[in-house]
């Protein structure tokens, strides 16, 4: 009997060996850039596949035989632009290898746009819908309220500064409606969006894009509409669609998730290296790539995760990040994957200096660009050997503002009467209950006239660019990838796989060359403190604590409560989520 379950055992075993398999991919809750390092935050994320192991995952399956299909289940949690085209390439690559692909979705949208995980269906041979299921593929608006009527009877009045007209953040309190710059520079932004979902579509379906954008200007779709016009292959359930993946992938098929997947192939390929590990070998044949990830609005000081207030990138963090990659022989060359709307200035100036740092010590800096890289964002890519972004990637937005509300005559109406004592003649130019004095303005304005100056000197510099260029695509604008390219804010179109193809090239590395998530830091590095702002240690998050950094300087609790980002003036203006 023993012996019978055993031999049972070990049959199993062998099988799941040798049988083809279908690769899953699962994206109900999105997809993560990394893992998070607090524990918590870590164990609610952890259903989401990251996105490094689903990349590699499809690059490793190209090439193996057993595997015959991948099925990916759409919709769901929100993923930005840039990283769904990052996944539609691996996608089209792993196809174009002869395996076949399947998209399901129980719904694109369900009374609500669903353009974007839509677009990423189109990189696969079939989409199924659930027959109870839509299609909102609808175009994309972008719809901004404005305040300036509620605080004109409110008695309350915005001073801001800004440089220059594209920097619209604090508009929704100064303005009734969009103004000249920023409508036409989001109307840009639209239109290079819906040329992207257009030409995918037309590629799709084989036809030209002036019938596939009569397509999306016919939508949304109900699921027979949908397949009527040819936008999905079949209706079906999840059961329908998997039984059709499994009678072309042969019988005996296993199904198993890409991450599952890529963690045992990563590991099996790491068990065959021991011996060449143990048998010491040179730095030169030992040499990678360093991967730092520069993720959320930028603070002075540590980087910080948390369940509720997800996270930030901390300058002290980041910084010793670059400079452990600098002063490691192993690492050759760094990709820097930034993922940011930007926020302090001088935090954002204290990252760039460590990669001005890292080129001159010899070390090649390739910037990959998420869905968002803007603002702060674009100041810490700027310096960078080469910056590699996705076509619907947020970026620029080179400028800077500051202000502040001006609450005097509400609270006169309120009631509330102010007094207050002072020494020092500009020791109450923060104060929200009077304007700011003529000098105190000269002050403000100053103080944005550097910064802008410095950054857009910065660009000049990094890109190669005079400075009358520079503030022509500057003042405040933002531009998506593919318009940026074009105006030679970065150099090139692609995802991680491409920044780290770059970086290995300039470093002289070989195409098997690693690419590292950097530091790689031991678990009780986690634990105890750094013994100084060099060690490895020093690069590792905190909790998600004091997220609202002094960075606006004094001002920065009235910036909070007026509605500015609380991270610092060079912020992104909105929020830029294409659904």
């Amino acid at each position: 009997m023993v012996e019978s379950m055993i031999a049972d055992q070990v049959m199993k075993l062998r099988q799941r060996r040798t049988a083809q398999l279908i690769l899953e991919l699962d994206l109900t809750d999105g997809l993560a850039e990394d893992r998070p390092a607090d524990p918590v935050s870590a164990v609610l994320a952890r259903r989401r596949p990251l996105l490094a192991d689903v990349l590699d995952g499809l690059r490793r399956a190209r090439g193996d035989h057993r595997v015959k299909a991948l099925i990916a289940k759409l919709g769901g949690r929100n993923i930005g632009l840039a990283t769904v085209q990052e996944l539609r390439a691996a996608i089209e690559e792993f196809r174009e290898a002869g395996k076949l692909t399947v998209a399901w979705a129980e719904t694109f949208g369900e009374f609500s746009a669903g353009n974007v995980p839509y677009y990423l269906a189109t990189a696969f041979d079939t989409i199924y819908l659930q027959p109870s299921g839509d299609l909102g593929l609808t175009g994309i608006a972008v719809e901004r309220r404005f305040y300036r009527g509620t605080l004109d009877r409110l008695g309350v009045e915005f001073q801001v500064g800004k440089r220059h007209e594209y920097k619209n953040a604090a508009d929704q309190f100064t303005e009734r409606g969009f103004t000249g710059p920023a409508r036409e520079a989001t109307e840009r932004m639209m239109a290079s969006v819906i040329e992207q979902l257009t030409d995918a579509i037309a590629g799709r379906r084989g036809i030209d894009p002036a019938q596939a954008r009569a397509l999306i200007d016919r939508g949304p779709f109900l699921s027979g509409q949908a397949l009527e016009a040819g936008l999905v292959d079949a209706l079906g359930y999840r059961d329908e669609a998997f039984a059709s993946v499994r009678k072309q992938a042969g019988p005996g098929a296993i199904v198993q998730y890409v991450g599952r997947y890529q963690r045992s192939h990563a590991l099996a390929e790491r068990a065959r290296k021991l011996p060449e590990r143990a048998g010491k070998l040179s730095a030169a044949r030992q040499g990678s790539v360093a991967l730092v990830y520069a993720t959320g609005p930028i603070r002075r000081g540590r980087s910080g995760h948390g369940p509720l207030s997800g996270g930030a990138m901390g300058s002290d963090t980041i910084s010793a990040a670059l400079r452990a990659a600098i002063t490691d022989d192993r690492a050759r060359a760094i990709v820097l994957r930034v993922n940011s709307p930007g926020g302090s200035y001088v935090a954002s100036d204290t990252i760039w200096r460590e990669v001005v740092r890292a080129r001159a010590a010899g070390k090649p800096v390739v910037v990959s660009m998420g869905d968002v890289a803007a603002s702060g964002g674009y100041f810490i890519s700027m310096a960078a050997d080469a910056i590699v972004a996705q076509p619907g990637t947020i970026t620029g937005s080179i400028g800077v503002l500051s202000g502040k509300p001006v609450l005097g005559d509400l609270l006169g109406r309120a009631g509330v009467s102010t007094d207050s004592v002072t020494e020092g003649t500009h020791s109450a130019m923060f104060s929200t209950t009077h304007p700011f004095s003529e000098d105190e303005w000269e002050l403000v304005n100053s103080w944005l006239d550097h910064i802008y100056a410095d950054f857009t000197g910065k660009v000049a510099a990094g890109r190669g660019m005079s400075a009358d260029r520079v503030h022509e695509l500057a003042r405040g604008r933002v531009w998506t990838g593919a318009d940026a390219l074009a105006n030679g804010l970065v150099d090139e179109l692609g995802g991680l796989d491409k920044a780290a193809a770059l970086a290995r090239t300039k470093a002289g590395l070989p195409p098997t060359a690693p690419l590292r998530g950097y530091p790689r830091v031991r678990p009780l590095d986690r634990l105890r403190p750094p013994g100084s702002s060099e060690g490895r240690s020093a690069a590792t998050a905190g909790l998600a604590s004091g997220l609202l950094a002094e960075s606006w300087g004094p001002v920065w609790r009235l910036a909070a409560q007026a509605g500015f980002s609380p991270h610092g003036p060079l912020t992104l203006p909105g929020g830029w989520t294409f659904e």
